[in-house]
């Protein structure tokens, strides 16, 4: 869909591809764009290629299942990376599985991780690390010794994308997954948008709210629309034309 090739799937059916990509335990990646990163993908073949190269590639934001249905190619829900990840580390909290913590400033991972456990009993952090390191061989090297079964890359987009595709070779974890702010969320240093605003599927306007300066990352979101209802108008004429 405009150059990114979603999986068309229920929360559920992500969660057991996620369990398997887990247990095979080959650095495989995850990413969740939302019509920004999508928009991205547009503008650099870098990061197109960083974010198709992933096994699982889950619509985050609403504007990619509006797009997807201006397509004629509907996609099965919207699948939020916060609610995603939340599933994921309840199953290792339940099957004594581990997760790295990568990403954010210093502190917020460690914070993550000690509320993580409070949420989720029996969960294995087995290690942290901040997103503001300069070299990725002493980071791989750190994560390597753990071995993690689970890798929560929080480097914002699309540095966490180009980041997991670059460096997945030489990684010794089961599944990766690109998952921008979301230790803050989990830290607590940052509140998710209150149901009523989830159920509208206005987050990314409260989250627009409560900082200002995403108005300026979020203006040409109408362009990713009307972007698809040129292609779905060009897909119609052609097939009237055929």
């Amino acid at each position: 869909m405009l150059g990114v090739g979603f999986d068309a799937l229920t929360r559920g059916e992500t969660i057991e591809f996620a369990k398997r990509l887990i247990e095979e335990h080959s650095s495989a990646y995850m990413v969740t764009p939302n019509p920004e990163i999508v928009m991205q993908t547009w503008d650099s073949e870098e990061v197109r290629a960083a974010v198709n190269g992933a096994e699982l590639v889950i619509p985050d934001g609403i504007g990619v299942v509006k797009a997807a249905n201006i397509l004629g190619t509907p996609l099965k829900e919207r699948l939020p990376g916060i609610e995603i990840s939340a599933d994921i580390l309840s199953y290792l909290a339940e099957s004594g599985k581990s997760v790295f913590l990568l990403g954010a400033k210093p502190g917020v991972a460690e914070l993550a991780a000690e509320r993580m456990k409070d949420t989720f009993p029996g969960l294995k952090v087995c290690g942290t690390n901040d997103g503001y390191f300069k070299e990725d061989s002493a980071v791989i090297a750190k994560i390597n010794a753990e071995r993690p079964d689970f890798l929560m890359v929080c480097l914002g987009a699309p540095k966490q994308e180009l980041w997991m595709a670059k460096n997945r070779a030489a990684l010794d974890v089961g599944l990766m997954a690109g998952l921008g702010g979301s230790l803050d969320v989990y830290a607590g240093t940052v509140r998710r948008a209150p149901v009523f605003w989830q159920k509208l599927n206005l987050e990314w306007l409260y989250r627009c709210m409560k900082e200002p300066v995403r108005f300026k990352r979020v203006y040409k979101l109408p362009l990713f629309l009307v972007k698809a209802m040129g292609k779905r108008l060009r897909k119609i004429f052609n097939g009237q034309k055929g």
